[in-house]
């Protein structure tokens, strides 16, 4: 991808202390301008701004429920005022629950697919329409999970929901590649790359063995799995497990 001299990153869910905004730091000391989203963790994200700002990054925040399709458009409209273009754009907001399918409700369902598929797609349409009127077009990251292959009890709404990720990823693009073909969308299937913040010793070891790899909790990997991917210019609708082996790997005997 061609880049220009002060490119644009924007990376929902990234306000919380999580894998988004691992990746926004990496991009920011790549040199990126960065776009920090977030829809309750105001208090976290002002927090990586100041951060930032003492780091030499220049950084904004911009909040939104990325289900509510007004909402997106404001954030993207706010966005293009304060910096003007979109070259970059990694799909971290997400949900997820444990529950029992007996416990399932329609309306859980629907939530899960609004956040998890719906809040894909809205940014990442409004993000590529954005790129396609670029030159040097762009690149969207979107967020599956290693688990749509092999999946496990009590996360029927959240497989679903990141399982048309994969699928979506494809179309747009497709969609976006017609409009400008610098403009690549591909997906990253993550595995254990942080742990849960309620996870204790054994979980943490059972999460590590769980792995061809045998290690875990790694989010730089992350990290660097989307720079290649904004990087690589010949790479767009691939969708690529990022769980050390896990989707392959049954455990010992």
């Amino acid at each position: 991808m061609s880049t220009p001299s002060h490119p644009v990153a924007l990376v929902t869910g990234s306000g919380r202390k999580r894998v988004g905004n691992v990746i926004a730091w990496s991009l920011g000391r790549a040199g990126y301008r960065i776009a920090l989203h977030y829809y309750r963790s105001r208090e976290e994200a002002e927090e990586t701004l100041a951060e930032m700002a003492a780091a030499g990054i220049e950084a904004a925040a911009f909040q939104a429920d990325v289900a509510d399709e007004a909402q997106v458009d404001r954030m993207f409209d706010d966005l293009a005022a304060r910096f003007g273009r979109l070259d970059v754009l990694a799909t971290c907001a997400s949900i997820w629950s444990a529950r029992p399918l007996e416990e399932v409700s329609a309306a859980e369902m629907r939530r899960s697919y609004d956040v998890n598929t719906l809040g894909t797609f809205l940014c990442a349409r409004r993000a590529g329409l954005i790129m396609a009127a670029q030159e040097e077009g762009g690149a969207i990251i979107t967020f599956g999970d290693w688990a749509i292959r092999r999946p496990y009890p009590d996360h029927v709404a959240y497989f679903a929901a990141k399982g048309a990720v994969h699928t979506l990823t494809q179309a747009l693009a497709v969609e976006l590649a017609r409009r400008n073909p610098r403009v690549r969308v591909n997906c990253l299937h993550p595995g254990p790359v942080m742990f849960p913040p309620d996870a204790g010793r054994k979980e943490q070891r059972e999460l590590i063995a769980a792995t061809l790899v045998k290690r875990a909790d790694d989010p730089e990997a992350v990290a660097h799995a989307v720079r290649f991917l904004i990087e690589n210019p010949f790479i767009t609708g691939a969708c690529i497990p990022l769980d050390g082996g896990r989707s392959v790997y049954a455990g010992e005997d």
